[in-house]
């Protein structure tokens, strides 16, 4: 059987992450994924997935991401049930995410933050505003020019080669 699901989608809050008795990590998060086509108002709507990712994976997920983070995530479907306070029987189907990665550079996840259309909230997580200064570049120097490298028309490596003879023995496929 295959039980594979790979999604692309914005964090809908801080991912929550909490360890087991044991002291294996564990965050849950809900990520917003677009549906492909639009509704009759022209507007594309969204499913919130539960998801949930283990270990190492879980702290690294928790400490590099926030809500509105883009990310991608490898993982299976999984079905569950539970009895709640109430004696009710809670049945939950979630992804259980195997790995994920981070779609979106630090600076572009940051400007998308402190746009206030956005509804993000400013110098979340101790990031700083990054300049657009290059590294190792002092504020004051010149903006260098990148070298232009051209090659002769008549400069061809190969042009002066005479021609090889291989029998088809000698080729290994």
């Amino acid at each position: 059987m295959i039980n594979n699901v790979v999604l692309v989608g914005r964090l809908t809050k801080d991912p929550d992450l909490r360890y087991t008795a044991s002291g294996s990590a564990v965050a849950t998060f809900s990520l917003a994924v677009n549906r492909n086509f639009t509704n009759q108002n022209g507007e594309r709507e969204a499913d919130f997935i539960n998801c949930v990712i283990w270990r190492k994976p879980a702290e690294t997920l928790a400490n590099y991401t926030r809500k509105g983070s883009l990310i991608g995530v490898v993982g299976r479907i999984q079905s569950r049930n539970y009895e709640n306070q109430q004696g009710q029987r809670v049945y939950v189907t979630e992804v259980v995410c195997e790995n994920f990665q981070m779609l979106e550079s630090k600076n572009a996840s940051e400007q998308r933050n402190q746009d206030p259309g956005f509804g993000g909230s400013q110098a979340q997580g101790g990031y700083q505003q990054q300049s657009n200064q290059s590294f190792n570049q002092s504020p004051s120097s010149p903006q260098q020019e990148m070298p232009s490298f051209t090659r002769e028309a008549n400069d061809n490596p190969f042009g002066s080669a005479s021609q090889i003879d291989i029998s088809d023995d000698d080729l290994p496929f």
